[in-house]
């Protein structure tokens, strides 16, 4: 049994899941670090949720962003992973109903997310959801 729950605190166990579980989402990014994740418990609108199994091992992680703009509250979600050794059991549609269900009770009006096309089953899951493409151009200005 996997269970979905936000981050209260920064532990061992949390920043050894990220070392094993950043490279599998990203090889251009780092690991966070201990601080780097306690800045990001410590924000008033980022939450990092983490699906465990039964023995308290990290499965996957993602970070919900809720933040109040103009025209109204919006969320995004990030860094979506899950390891690889435990894709195919439904903990990826886990944490993004878990984060959709706290944007929603937060307010938000819609949720975003971004995911490359190379990610075939990623990209399913999120329409299988009820995620739609935007049609709308990403842009990065990038300080590195």
């Amino acid at each position: 049994m996997v269970t979905i729950r936000p981050v209260t605190e920064v532990t061992e166990s949390l920043v050894e899941a990220y070392r094993v579980l950043i490279p599998q989402l990203s090889s251009s990014s780092n690991p966070p670090t201990k601080e780097a994740l306690q800045k990001i418990l410590e924000s008033d609108s980022a939450q990092i949720l983490i699906a465990e199994d039964k023995n308290g091992a990290i499965l996957g992680t993602m970070t919900l962003i809720i933040f109040h703009i103009p025209t109204g509250i919006r969320a995004w979600i990030e860094d979506v992973v899950v390891d690889s050794s435990a894709r195919g059991q439904g903990i990826g549609k886990k944490l993004n109903l878990t984060a959709l269900d706290l944007a929603k009770k937060a307010g938000a009006k819609t949720v975003d997310l971004t995911s490359r096309p190379v990610r075939k089953e990623a990209n399913q899951l999120y329409k299988n959801i009820g995620f739609t493409e935007r049609e709308t151009n990403v842009y990065r200005f990038s300080f590195e």
